[in-house]
């Protein structure tokens, strides 16, 4: 494994990996830990931070393009950048039920299931986890 390939791609791929990397993390603590605590509000809202980076950080991100500079995945980061805030307030609203459906969905999806695809040959992060192909 080697971190050479993620830091060669630039500021905003870096930072966008880096960022879903510690959402991933941040995500697994707060499934395990303690619901409606001060430790979870704060983890929670640095998470928040975290994907809305990571789903604005994809705008500039255009590796795959399937319809002119975009893909699939440029909608799964607007469904992100709507679905975050909405899950937020359905929690301060006291809707806990929403929230945790919510935040469940964009863990899984936006981070596990999107963080997969990201393994593939010719990714980069295949290249940080398995080595470059090119050696």
């Amino acid at each position: 494994m080697t971190l050479a390939p993620l830091f060669d791609a630039g500021v905003i791929i870096s930072s966008h990996a880096l960022a879903a990397l510690s959402a991933f993390v941040l995500g697994t603590i707060q499934m395990l830990a303690p619901k409606g605590t001060v430790p979870h509000r704060i983890i929670g809202y640095l998470w928040v931070a975290l994907m809305l980076w990571v789903a604005a950080a994809s705008f500039w991100i255009h590796q795959i393009r399937l319809i002119g500079d975009w893909s699939p995945i440029h909608l799964l980061s607007v469904l992100t950048l709507v679905t975050v805030p909405l899950a937020v307030f359905a929690a301060r609203a006291g809707r806990i039920q929403t929230h945790k459906r919510a935040m469940r969905a964009l863990y899984f999806f936006a981070l596990i299931l999107a963080g997969l695809f990201t393994l593939l040959p010719g990714r980069i992060m295949h290249d940080v986890v398995f080595g470059s192909a090119s050696l």
